[in-house]
């Protein structure tokens, strides 16, 4: 059921910073898709079919006359048409990313990105299935990439556990129709940087996990690399009129980014120890180094140990925005596109799932993000919906225009509906 904007305010926990201005948009939100474990991504087709995922279960479909069919689980998942017995949840691993072919109507792919313990080897994967025409299943199970990093339960890191920094999201480019997949450094120190190790990185890839021509990796990198030096990216969205892919990156104890992306860039995320001056650090991981969780103020921090490291690398991607300095678990974005926006037409939506982690204000908020037309700047709007709802895992547009927001608490996708 619909709900005016004030009932959903206060039935959902939003709340509005500075009082609603006359060129922003009302709103009214309902749920979409309730009574979900861990919700943790969607992917929509032009006539409102909606592909999900939920980290612990496994992919669905909602599709556009409202029918729910569960079509491939985890590993012990049960009521799915099919499953994999390798693809595991464990922490923050499980199945995450969802996405639609461009070509859909022709070939059916659809592509899912989850853990997996393979041969016994641990790993996350991007997987291609084809979706029956009746929405009731799945078929063809492809790994077209099998090597990006996994955080083993061996690792001896005091923060984030098993499974940590897995990246996840993988989206289509409206503009070259490849494939981008973001790529956690699984809390290695050395995975940033390393030109051969995927973990830390944004991939650019064809349906068949090729390197996409026109990657500008630098030399000696693994040419499916479109940016590296990054931590944990969550969250990739491209912006309307340009297509340029921003990314929506987890900080460490302070300074959550949108970066715009450049081809071959570096995000300049370099958590090896004796860099920059660094000591060793637990478990040769310097992404939360001791001395940072002693200063309670983010630019201290920051000083000790950059998010985007300008000093050892003055070229690297300047982000757009940082959270103010603040790291509260920013996880997803996109960007907002129609007249019914209002204000808020073309500006970007990020998403926060963190629960007042390393001492910063409880996150659970939905953010609106203006983007200077270079990518270099951005300021936030005056409407913001902190919530104690629940985490938000996923924010997309939906074909009908209106914002679809995951919520791992409760467990649903919400519709937000301007008007």
């Amino acid at each position: 059921m619909r709900t005016s904007f004030k009932l959903a305010v206060a039935s959902l926990g939003f709340a509005v910073s500075g009082g609603l201005f006359a060129a922003a948009p009302n709103l009214s939100a309902d749920v979409a898709v309730g009574k979900l474990e861990l919700p943790w991504d969607m992917a929509f087709m032009k006539d409102g079919t909606m592909l999900f995922t939920e980290k612990c279960r496994g992919l669905s479909v909602r599709t556009s006359a409202g029918a729910i069919n569960k079509l491939h689980g985890i590993g012990g998942s049960s009521g799915y048409s099919s499953s994999s017995p390798d693809l595991f949840c464990d922490g923050q691993a499980g199945m995450m990313g969802v996405a639609i072919d461009p070509e859909f109507a022709k070939n059916r792919f659809i592509y899912v990105y989850s853990s997996s313990k393979l041969n016994d080897k641990l790993s996350n994967r991007v997987m291609r299935f084809k979706l029956s025409a009746d929405m009731k299943s799945v078929s063809g199970r492809t790994d077209i990439v099998g090597d990006i990093g996994y955080k083993p339960k061996a690792s001896k890191h005091p923060f984030g556990g098993p499974g940590a920094h897995n990246g996840g999201r993988i989206k289509f480019s409206p503009a070259d129709g490849f494939l981008y997949v973001t790529t956690g450094d699984n809390h290695l120190g050395t995975g940033p940087m390393d030109p051969k190790y995927i973990g830390g990185k944004v991939l650019r890839i064809d349906r068949d996990g090729k390197a996409a021509a026109g990657n500008k990796a630098p030399a000696g990198f693994d040419p499916r690399v479109f940016t590296y030096g990054h931590r944990n990216p969550q969250g990739i969205a491209f912006r309307p009129g340009d297509n340029r892919p921003f990314t929506a990156e987890n900080g460490p104890w302070h300074s959550d980014e949108v970066t715009a992306l450049t081809n071959g860039g570096n995000a300049g995320w370099d958590p090896r120890p004796n860099v920059g001056g660094r000591k060793d650090c637990p478990d040769n991981y310097c992404g939360y180094s001791p001395n940072q969780m002693g200063a309670m103020d983010p630019k201290e921090r920051a000083a000790f140990m950059p998010m985007t490291d300008l000093k050892t690398y003055p070229n690297a991607m300047k982000p757009a925005w940082n959270n103010n300095g603040l790291s509260q678990g920013m996880f997803c974005n996109t960007f907002l596109s129609g007249a019914k926006w209002k204000s808020w037409d073309g500006q970007m939506v990020v998403g926060y799932a963190g629960i007042g982690i390393h001492g910063t204000p409880v996150a659970n908020r939905i953010e609106v993000l203006k983007i200077s037309a270079d990518g270099l700047s951005a300021t936030k709007s005056d409407v913001s919906w902190p919530t104690a709802a629940g985490r938000f895992r996923a924010c997309e547009q939906g074909p009908d225009g209106n914002l679809y927001v995951a919520l791992e608490d409760g467990g649903s996708i919400i519709r937000v509906t301007p008007q």
